[in-house]
């Protein structure tokens, strides 16, 4: 794709306007510069700001990442929430005593982790939302303005926050692209000077993605009468299943839920189904018997019927595949379960 230097500068401009940084403040580097998030939120930002930057080059190595932050005295933590799990088990709350900002982003950012984290360092992380062709940062969660008589709410738990300054989103129907009400799912459309100007020498792939200057995310979302933003889930991560569409994301989370997981144990995806289109099949690492816990409190849960995954659509795996960035490897995930549900004979 192309991004301009300008898009980029924007970018920087934009969080630097929201964090308020200043000179004293340090952020922690260890986010791959290969992925957008890390290459302006650790490279671009603080050479553009001037502030200071301790780099690492492995993010889930924590007890040294803990240890960096404390002798440093590191302010800003950029962050996935894979990222923040690994940390709130294995560095101490001391070790973070100088954070005054976390930022989430890459991915959802469940509230266990959230909760869990803060119960841990006693500071919050704040879900912030991007892609690559918005360079990449289009919404976050920040620190709430008070003052005599005044507040201004800069956070809400479960969304993405407000827009950063610059951009305008808009919220669609997927179908007919005209706005919808307030708290209504549609598709998440943005516009800003961030965003890319197309990919390279793909004008078709160009033009799906952007009309008049707003750019289709891809994503569902709905907005809030306080203009806080929501994510629903991706188009790409919805099954159509006897003609209803199944958000994956939703089962996701009811499943780490009903298991009490703090960690991912579960990654769901769907493969071709001769009857119903597609069919939910869902990897996991948990032994028998939590499997048979977890799967006897979903059979009592008030999750739609056609939303449930077959008992002999979970399928146990060593290990969730993780993309470089910390992301879920959703993919390979699809790849692992076509492979399994071949090998595996079906009802």
């Amino acid at each position: 794709m192309l991004l301009t230097h300008y898009n980029i500068a924007s970018n920087v401009e934009q969080l630097n306007q929201v964090f308020m940084l200043h000179a004293d403040d340090r952020i922690m580097g260890i986010l791959p510069f290969f992925h957008s998030f890390g290459f302006t939120g650790t490279l671009c930002l603080p050479a553009a700001t001037g502030i200071g930057v301790v780099f690492h080059p492995n993010p889930l190595d924590s007890r040294v990442i803990g240890a960096l932050v404390n002798k440093y005295a590191v302010t800003m933590l950029l962050a996935t929430p894979t990222f923040l799990n690994a940390y709130t088990r294995r560095c101490t709350p001391e070790d973070f005593g100088s954070l005054r900002f976390v930022m989430a982003g890459a991915e959802k950012l469940p509230d266990r982790i959230s909760q869990a984290f803060e119960d841990q360092f006693g500071i919050r992380p704040h879900e912030g939302y991007g892609c690559t062709e918005c360079s990449p940062a289009v919404t976050v969660n920040t620190i709430d303005f008070r003052a005599a008589s005044f507040r201004q709410v800069g956070a809400k738990r479960g969304s993405i926050g407000h827009p950063l300054p610059g951009i305008t989103v808009k919220i669609v129907d997927p179908d007919s692209l005209q706005p919808v009400g307030v708290d209504e799912p549609g598709l998440l459309l943005v516009r800003g000077p961030n965003i890319m100007r197309g990919y390279l020498n793909k004008p078709e792939k160009t033009a799906e993605v952007l009309q008049d200057g707003w750019y289709n995310t891809g994503d569902v979302a709905r907005m809030d009468e306080d203009g806080f933003i929501r994510i629903t889930d991706r188009l790409s991560r919805f099954s159509k299943i006897g003609g209803e569409m199944v958000p994956h994301i939703k089962v996701e989370d009811l499943l780490q839920e009903l298991a009490g997981a703090t960690e991912q144990t579960f990654v769901v995806t769907a493969v071709p189904d001769e009857k119903k289109g597609e069919r939910l099949v869902v990897l996991h690492i948990l032994d028998e018997p939590k499997l048979e816990e977890c799967l006897e409190k979903l059979g009592k849960s008030d999750l739609p019927a056609l939303w449930r995954p077959r008992k002999d659509q979970f399928l146990r795996i060593e290990t969730l595949p993780y993309l470089g960035t910390g992301k879920l490897d959703l993919r390979k995930a699809r790849g692992l379960a076509m492979e399994m549900t071949q090998r595996t004979p079906e009802e």
